[in-house]
């Protein structure tokens, strides 16, 4: 989901025995090679090597916070050295001062967005993988629309 503009860029809709960092690789795939990407945020379940590269490949910063257990990688990799210093720079400020320091905090317009998916169904009315697939196509095409439209301004009344 683009941050700025609210759109859903990729999709992959997978069964329920594959996680979800294996997939971004090729979520990232599903953006044009020449459309730039500013950065990626994920939660601590993105803190792999493979996701790691796949954002520094594609020229992005990496803003995933650090697992707690996570230990320094070998900077011989793309990613690792920006990884690295993300985990220094966690356990140097504290978790949660480096949410507020690396931006990642701005996720939560992302999730906001995943419930408005939601809203339109808790559930799948077709039965048939390839259906369930076309089926939610179909309700982030309408997602995107409503959000091409206008996104509301709101503004905190003391």
């Amino acid at each position: 989901i683009d941050e700025e503009t609210l759109e859903v860029r990729a999709v992959e809709v997978t069964t329920s025995n594959v996680g979800d960092a294996p997939i971004l690789p090729e979520l990232l795939d599903q953006i044009a090679a020449d459309e730039q990407i500013g950065s990626v945020t994920a939660d601590g379940a993105y803190d792999t090597r493979k996701c790691h590269e796949a954002i520094a490949a594609r020229g992005a910063a990496a803003v995933i916070p650090p697992r707690k257990n996570a230990k320094p990688w070998k900077p011989t990799r793309p990613g690792a050295v920006a990884r690295n210093e993300a985990l220094r720079a966690s356990k140097y400020l504290g978790r949660a001062i480096w949410r507020q320091w690396s931006g990642y905090h701005r996720r939560s317009r992302v999730e906001s967005k995943m419930n408005c998916i939601k809203l339109l169904g808790q559930s799948l009315m077709a039965r048939d993988f390839d259906r369930q697939v076309a089926e939610l196509q179909v309700r982030i095409a309408v997602l995107n629309g409503y959000t091409a439209l206008g996104i509301p301004v709101t503004v905190a009344v003391a």
